[in-house]
C-alpha cells in the first residue's frame, strides 16, 4: 500500500485522474491524503467532489476554505460567483448527499504511526497538537450536527484575530476556522493576518509565515498543508506545503508519505486559469 498526499484540487478533476494514473494509484490498495479545497475555481468541481466521495476509505480529506464556502452557499449564507463551478454542485440531483458527505469531513487529521498532521492552512503558535485537535473537533461537531447552518451563517469575518482559551461561542468557532483554513501569516504573538497572501518576503513588516513564529508549540509535528499557492510546493523539516498552484496553471503535485526520501510527482496544469 502506498499513501500519497495531493495538493489543492479546486475542481481540477481531469488533472487529478491524470496524476493518479501516473502514480498507478489503485483505490483497493493505496490511500490518498487531500489537503482540502476540493472545489471552486476549476472546471469540474462536481466531478471532483463525486470522485472523492466515491473513493470512501481510500481517501482522507480535510476541509478547506473553498469547501466551507460551498457549504455556506448551500445554506444560503453566501452567494455563488459566476464561473466558480459551485453552481453545478448546487444544481446537481445528488446535492444533498454531496453536501452531507462534505460537511462531515475533518478539519485536522493526525496519524501518529505515519508521523503526519494534515490541515488545510496553518496552526497558531499557541496550539500544541492536543489543543489543535480539540479545537478542530469542536467545529467538526457543529458542522456535522443538525444545526450546522447557524455556524455557516456566522463563520465569516476576520475578528477576533488572536486565539485565546477564553473565547466562546461563534467567536471561538470563527477563529478556529480562520486558523485551520485561512491562515498564512501571523505576528510573533500569534495574531493572525487574513490579508497578506503573497510569497514569504512580500508580507508587511511584523508578519511572518505561521510556521516561522517563535516558540511555536506545534514545532514537534510534521505538518502537511495546502492553501498557499504563492508559497508553492515547499518542504523543510516538519513543514510540507502541497499547493503547487494547479488551478492557476501551475502543477498538481503528489508526494508519497510512507516512503523515505520520496520525490514529488507532478503533472502540468498549463492552460487552466491565470491570475488577473
Amino acid at each position: 500500500m502506498a499513501i500519497y498526499a495531493i495538493g489543492d484540487l479546486h475542481g481540477c478533476h481531469d488533472q487529478l485522474r491524470e496524476l493518479l494514473a501516473k502514480l498507478n494509484f489503485q483505490a483497493g490498495r493505496d490511500r490518498l491524503w487531500l489537503v482540502g479545497d476540493l472545489v471552486n475555481r476549476g472546471p469540474k468541481s462536481l466531478e471532483a467532489l463525486r470522485y472523492m466521495k466515491d473513493l470512501g476509505d481510500a481517501a482522507v480529506c480535510v476541509l478547506g476554505n473553498h469547501d466551507l464556502h460551498l457549504l455556506a452557499a448551500h445554506a444560503g449564507a453566501r452567494p455563488t460567483k459566476p464561473g466558480s463551478g459551485l453552481r453545478a454542485i448546487l444544481d446537481a440531483p445528488d446535492r444533498a448527499e454531496l453536501v452531507d458527505w462534505l460537511r462531515r469531513l475533518p478539519l485536522l487529521h493526525h496519524d501518529a504511526a505515519l508521523g503526519y498532521t494534515m490541515i488545510h492552512a496553518g496552526l497558531v503558535p499557541q496550539w500544541d497538537l492536543a489543543t489543535a485537535t480539540n479545537c478542530a473537533r469542536e467545529v467538526e461537531q457543529l458542522l456535522g450536527g443538525p444545526d450546522y447552518r447557524r455556524l455557516l451563517h456566522r463563520m465569516y469575518g476576520d475578528s477576533p484575530d488572536c486565539w485565546s482559551d477564553d473565547l466562546t461561542s461563534w467567536a471561538r468557532a470563527r477563529v478556529v476556522i480562520n486558523v485551520l483554513t485561512r491562515l498564512r501569516y501571523c505576528d510573533a504573538q500569534g495574531r493572525i493576518d487574513m490579508q497578506a497572501s503573497g510569497p514569504p518576503g512580500s508580507q508587511p513588516t511584523g508578519l511572518m509565515p505561521w510556521f516561522e513564529a517563535p516558540g511555536r508549540r506545534n514545532a514537534n509535528l510534521n505538518i502537511l498543508f495546502g492553501h498557499w499557492s504563492a508559497l508553492g510546493y515547499y518542504r523543510v523539516p516538519g513543514i510540507l506545503c502541497m499547493d503547487s498552484s494547479c488551478v492557476w496553471g501551475g502543477a498538481l503535485t503528489a508526494l508519497r508519505l510512507d516512503a523515505r526520501n520520496a520525490t514529488p510527482v507532478s503533472i502540468s496544469c498549463e492552460g487552466l486559469r491565470r491570475r488577473a
